[in-house]
């Protein structure tokens, strides 16, 4: 009798582990979309994201799963993939930039959207408050007007004899709103520094060609451009154009200058996405997007190529080369 019992109190433990209570009881599967405008051009962003998830416990086929979808540089198709992965029902929506994380937020008003290397967070409408965004969207901006006049003084610093500069924009992103914005906060800045400006604009790659030869019709003596995933994208076509047209240029993210550009400052945009990471994380553990401030950047990293400077017949004044956090020889 005794053996009797003992051996239906094992059958019932059985029962419990493997009924749907126990299975419940189980670590969770965290289904994620990730919306790019183009992955294969930028692969060191979801690269950084997944090193994120992997430093608080996250691995990519066994807690977590990860739906990439990417409109391969169609920014066109961001509004149809946004909605696919809405109709896969995932936990979570990440996404890149601007243009991608708009698209999201369109698709969706109650699967929670984490944007990463939003420019203007504000400006651009993904969220009425950095405080207390509310809705569904939060995440990690960092500040494009402020930056590119930034670019602007440094390009002066670096060429002082320079009075015309290039400013190359891209219609319609980050936002138009936010490159309005962007574009005022640049006069203002020029002005202050003495400089004229040129503005021109390239709707895509390429356009890259006739912005240039009109710079050189302008007598630009340098350029920065303003912030777009598809410059972004497109960094190795702009850096190499630069030297061709021997123009000193500053870029807002230090990816250009790893490529020979001359001079970057901006956001390390791969911690931004590893930070990114920490909101899905606490989304999943209960956290409401709406009650989620937008994060900044507190960090912006100088960037000096040596090699491009003497390319370009340059001698960088040292107090400039001494504040650099990185500096490519």
């Amino acid at each position: 009798m005794r053996g009797m019992r003992a051996a239906v109190v094992m059958a019932l433990t059985v029962a419990v582990v493997l009924s749907p209570l126990g299975v419940a009881a189980q670590p969770k599967v965290v289904h994620v979309g990730y919306l790019a405008a183009d992955l294969a051009a930028n692969p060191t962003f979801p690269a950084a994201f997944r090193e994120g998830l992997r430093d608080l416990g996250y691995v990519e086929g066994q807690n977590v799963v990860i739906e990439y979808r990417s409109a391969e540089g169609h920014s066109e198709r961001l509004s149809s993939l946004a909605a696919e992965l809405v109709r896969l029902k995932v936990d979570i929506l990440v996404s890149e930039g601007t243009p991608p994380s708009l698209a999201a937020k369109q698709a969706t008003t109650t699967i929670p959207v984490v944007f990463a290397a939003s420019a203007d967070a504000l400006g651009s409408g993904l969220v009425t408050s950095l405080a207390r965004p509310g809705g569904n969207v939060t995440g990690l901006s960092f500040l494009g007007p402020e930056t590119v006049a930034k670019c602007l003084q440094l390009l002066k610093e670096a060429v002082p004899s320079v009075t015309r500069a290039a400013v190359l924009s891209h219609p319609g992103n980050p936002s138009e709103a936010t490159r309005k914005i962007i574009l005022k906060e640049t006069e203002a800045a020029a002005r202050a520094l003495a400089l004229q400006l040129q503005f021109l604009e390239a709707r895509g790659p390429e356009e890259f060609e006739r912005a240039f030869a009109e710079m050189g019709r302008g007598r630009a003596g340098g350029l920065t451009v303003v912030t777009s995933i598809m410059f972004f994208s497109e960094r190795k076509r702009l850096v190499e154009l630069a030297a061709k047209h021997k123009l000193p240029a500053v870029y807002p993210w230090r990816e250009p200058v790893d490529a020979g550009g001359l001079l970057a400052y901006g956001p390390n945009l791969p911690d931004i996405f590893r930070r990114a990471a920490g909101y899905v994380d606490r989304i999943v553990k209960g956290a409401k997007p709406a009650d989620m401030p937008v994060e900044q950047p507190v960090k912006f990293e100088l960037v000096v190529n040596l090699k491009a400077a003497r390319a370009l017949g340059l001698t960088l004044p040292p107090s400039l080369i001494a504040r650099a956090d990185h500096v490519i020889n």
